[in-house]
């Protein structure tokens, strides 16, 4: 099982996007008139020492992240199987399972970005080999009331975010024993209660955009679980003060791909490889008890080996998509004849999504659609 990573807020560093920005000059472009600056110019050389600061961050990450899926999805022609991101990584995640255009995304995780940046008097540090109860209890027994859980991002490393002064605090408890402390170089308390004003600008904010179902299952932050499309808006805005739950989300994962008779295959698809190296610390912490106990817990059945799929429909999706690769290559112009667009142009060949869906990516719409509605332009 194939799932994709993109990475959120201090994994940006100088000179991310160096072979993306020209290989995408339409994007590229779209991004400098969204924002009303250079995104290249500020990704390799940040002549004004923005891309450290929050609003200029955000942007920054989902483009280079965006344009590196469109890359990958050009050079392989392979679409993952499921998609999450970590934190401002998640906007991706849904560009990419086609819940909004690449225009639309940039205008949220820019507004995002805005009222983030707003919020002062607060820190981040991460916290390794403790438990969330040691934690927890370590905190409640010092007095530090203003501090929360912000991030679950493997079985031994918890950040916490609060008030600055707490959060300073904070060090001395979590030096005994193999506990280690380490401050995170951010500008505000992401992902705990002193973002809650931003949230709710940010929900306010979100009302005026419409969300396409996912093409592909996403992980929500929030929940570890896939996005519920009903509750869309309400997930986003709440991401914004809610705990990263992504040792969870990655948890879950791997136990869906037990459940398949598969290996979760991760792949991170941005700058950096934090959360690949997340993921093999996940892994190696995570023994298979706790996956079977997720299976049951979601009434799913663990299996030994890979379910076969029934033989006429799979045989009938992949010769579909045989028949249109060797009829159309990539660049063919097409319309479709069941959502009304009649210029789109293919940028991968096509390919089965789920084991049963024939689909193929479209340039500039920058999302999938189905063999079936698609005729020549």
């Amino acid at each position: 099982m194939k799932i994709t990573m993109f990475p959120g807020q201090g994994s940006q560093s100088k000179g991310m996007g160096a072979d993306l920005f020209d290989r995408f000059p339409q994007l590229t472009a779209q991004a400098d008139d969204i924002l009303g600056y250079s995104i290249k110019t500020l990704c390799l050389d940040d002549p004004r020492d923005e891309l450290g600061q929050t609003r200029f961050t955000q942007p920054a990450l989902y483009v280079v992240n965006a344009l590196s899926y469109y890359r990958t999805l050009e050079d392989t022609g392979r679409a993952p199987d499921v998609v999450a991101g970590h934190s401002l990584g998640e906007f991706n995640a849904l560009l990419a399972a086609g819940c909004f255009d690449f225009a639309t995304g940039l205008k949220l995780v820019g507004k995002r970005g805005e009222l983030m940046g707003q919020v002062s008097g607060g820190a981040m540090a991460a916290v390794m080999n403790a438990t969330k109860d040691e934690i927890e209890t370590k905190l409640r027994d010092a007095g530090l009331h203003n501090v929360y859980l912000a991030n679950y991002n493997t079985p031994s490393q918890i950040v916490i975010s609060g008030a600055y002064d707490e959060i300073a605090k904070a060090e001395e408890l979590f030096q005994e024993g193999k506990m280690r402390y380490y401050p995170l170089a951010t500008s505000g308390a992401f992902h705990s209660a002193f973002m809650a004003d931003a949230m709710a600008q940010f929900q306010a904010f979100l009302a005026d955009f419409a969300f396409a179902a996912p093409a592909i299952p996403v992980i929500a932050n929030v929940t570890a679980r896939p996005y519920d499309v009903a509750a869309m808006q309400g997930t986003l805005a709440s991401q914004i003060a809610s705990t990263v739950r992504w040792s969870e989300s990655m948890q879950y994962l791997m136990a869906l791909a037990l459940a398949q008779g598969e290996e979760a295959e991760f792949e991170e698809v941005g700058n950096g490889d934090v959360l690949t190296r997340m993921a093999f610390t996940i892994k190696g912490q995570t023994p298979e008890a706790l996956l079977r106990d997720i299976l049951a817990a979601e009434n799913v059945e663990a299996r030994t080996v890979a379910p076969a799929a029934p033989a006429a429909p799979a045989a009938s999706v992949h010769d579909k998509v045989a028949a249109w690769n060797r009829a159309h290559r990539i660049g063919s112009r097409v319309k479709s004849t069941a959502a009304g667009y009649d210029a789109l142009e293919t940028r991968t060949e096509a390919m089965v999504l789920f084991g049963h869906r024939a689909a193929v990516y479209m340039q500039g719409y920058n999302g999938y659609f189905d063999l079936d509605e698609l005729v020549p332009a």
